[in-house]
């Protein structure tokens, strides 16, 4: 049984043009220290910045459908596992009692995501950060 699920989709222009030195504040209100790390190491940041984007209100989306209280954006972590499967890590008190799974893409100018929230600790306790 699926108990959460949600889906985003943005447009990647949103993002282009976004720099650490003009767009700090909102940056760092959304991501967190490791995701900019992971976005900026990149030629092009912006379909990585709007991936992430997607994947965090897809999860935000999928966390509210089972009463998971709202979390910040820069609480919800998305990073890449070595083999480069996206990876969430939720920074909460409450994050032990659900597993969320996402899947990000992008393609020309849009980035979609899909998130699956499952209550219980399920295979990712090691992703949880309390």
């Amino acid at each position: 049984m699926i108990p959460g699920i949600g889906t985003d989709v943005v447009v990647i222009t949103r993002f282009k043009g976004k720099t650490l030195d003009h767009d700090r504040h909102f940056l760092e209100r959304v991501f967190t220290p490791a995701e900019l790390a992971a976005c900026f190491s990149r030629g092009d940041p912006a379909p990585h910045l709007a991936a992430r984007f997607a994947g965090k209100e897809a999860v935000t989306k999928a966390l509210s459908s089972i009463g998971f209280d709202r979390l910040a954006m820069n609480k919800i972590e998305i990073t890449n596992t070595p083999s480069g499967v996206p990876s969430v890590t939720l920074i909460s008190p409450n994050a032990s009692m659900v597993t969320v799974l996402v899947s990000l893409s992008h393609d020309g100018d849009i980035a979609v995501a899909c998130a699956v929230a499952m209550e219980g600790d399920g295979w990712k306790k090691d992703h949880i950060k309390e």
